[in-house]
């Protein structure tokens, strides 16, 4: 049989095999922002070790800075501390850092693409859950705890077992209105948020083929909230092309060079698989969670679950999100008022998210009950959006214009749900306080059917707009 490309790129970075049964990996591409890296750095200090390769790991901030008002000091005393730490860190490293002078910054894993740190072949890790994003190119790519952020600062390595690989197919074309966000909750509610435990996922298929780069990202990128620990799509001239000419990728001959390894490492035509998943790609209809786990899912026509009629190990996790979300069983999930509207996050916050929320946008108005801001994912998005005249539109419509960061995603800055606030929201959980507030309710969706529901006041099918 032949071989993935997950094999082929973890065959290419296994060191050893450990006592344990695990592999050491050599890391390619380490990437750290400011949120779990002080403690990683703190360990190395504490235990007298250098950093072993600073020119493979690169820094941002993104999860704690203001996306209202930058100036520093920062008016949270400990996001301003933890701004100070990473400040301090790659000085003292020599870690190359994009900060907001630089105008480089922005979430993590939107700028490693766009910079093109992100290549194809790599192995590659961050203290962040989504770095499965990376996959989008034909890496290996995973989140890690602080401990393995110190681990790879030390030697470049971590060690890991080696997960199967499921082959998800997405065949036919996707309907009017039907979006990557789309697929990757169609997914997750089909398989299951525990459905990848111990897989990597390989998305292929006729959908995923004539996909561009940023509609892969959004996919991979939430992997993880399957339960993968890795999501890939195998390498291809979509990809190549996206990378050339990029800050960090190979030029000229090495940029040659570098296609034909990349091509090297697309999985076998007869290569071996957990298993096999197919979907038909024109049955997916825009999705919207109900629930508290980006598994708890339905189509934008279905009504939400009943306990009662539903299998008996999911009855008291529907009844759980229910009682927390304030929904009700058998009620139609269209309609549902929203309190506020967030398009942003490492999801949904590259240009062609902002461009399709525009496009919904324009010449209307946000409704009144609504609060909505709109979020670049970095300062390059934000300014190629502002030379489009896109904030334009989207401020003419009611939103709010901010600058570069995670904001409202996780919330571990100003951008926070009040009290049982609903929002609908292009990021990629809605665990209970995940935005904020310990009862705020998060309702994930596309970024067109959050423009569209920031216009409405309620969850309502973009493809009536």
């Amino acid at each position: 049989m032949g071989k993935t490309l997950l094999d082929k790129v973890w065959d290419a970075h296994t060191v050893r095999r450990l006592p344990t049964g695990q592999d050491q990996l050599f890391i390619g591409l380490h990437l750290v922002h400011e949120v779990t890296s002080p403690q990683a750095f703190g360990m190395l200090r504490d235990e007298g070790l250098q950093i072993k390769y600073p020119d493979r790991t690169f820094a941002t901030v993104d999860h704690i800075i203001p996306t209202d008002n930058t100036k520093r000091p920062f008016s949270d005393q400990m996001a301003e501390a933890m701004f100070l730490e990473i400040e301090n860190n790659v000085q003292e490293s020599g870690i190359p850092f994009f900060n907001e002078e630089s105008g480089l910054q922005g979430i993590v894993h939107v700028i490693g693409p766009e910079l093109g740190l992100t290549q194809p072949g790599m192995t590659i890790a961050c203290g962040d859950s989504h770095t499965s994003t990376h996959g989008a190119f034909g890496a290996v790519a995973f989140g890690i705890g602080t401990s393995q952020v110190r681990d790879i600062l030390a030697t470049q390595c971590m060690a890991l077992s080696r997960p199967k690989v499921r082959r998800i197919e997405v065949n036919g074309r996707l309907g009017k209105g039907v979006f990557a966000k789309d697929v990757i909750l169609h997914i997750i509610g089909t398989l299951g948020v525990h459905g990848g435990v111990g897989l990597a996922y390989e998305y292929a298929g006729d959908i995923f083929d004539n996909f561009s780069m940023e509609e892969r990202m959004t996919v991979c990128n939430m992997s993880i909230e399957g339960g993968a620990r890795v999501g890939y799509v195998n390498p291809d001239k979509t990809a190549f092309d996206y990378l050339k000419d990029r800050r960090f990728c190979p030029t000229g001959s090495n940029y040659q060079e570098a296609v034909h390894w990349w091509k090297s490492m697309a999985s076998d035509s007869n290569a071996d698989y957990a298993d096999v998943v197919i979907i038909d790609g024109a049955s997916i209809e825009p999705m919207v969670t109900w629930g508290i786990n980006p598994g708890q899912v339905i189509g934008i026509n279905d009504t939400i679950p009943d306990p009662t009629q539903a299998h008996a190990g999911d009855r008291d996790s529907i009844t759980e999100a229910l009682e927390f979300m304030d929904f009700d069983a058998g009620a139609p999930i269209a309609g549902t008022p929203i309190d506020v509207a967030f398009i942003g996050s490492c999801t949904n916050s590259r240009i062609s998210d902002l461009r399709e929320a525009a496009d919904i946008v324009k010449g209307n108005r946000v409704a009144k009950n609504v609060s909505a801001i709109v979020v670049p994912g970095s300062q390059q998005v934000l300014n190629q959006a502002e030379t489009e005249g896109l904030h334009e539109i989207f401020q003419e419509s009611g939103f709010e214009w901010r600058r570069a960061g995670c904001s409202m995603c996780l919330a571990m800055n100003p951008d926070k749900l009040v009290g049982n606030q609903i929002c609908a929201s292009s990021s990629n959980r809605n665990f209970k306080g995940r935005q904020g507030s310990p009862t705020g309710r998060t309702l994930l969706m596309s970024p067109s059917m959050v423009a569209a529901a920031a216009l409405s006041g309620s969850v309502v099918d973009v493809r009536t707009v």
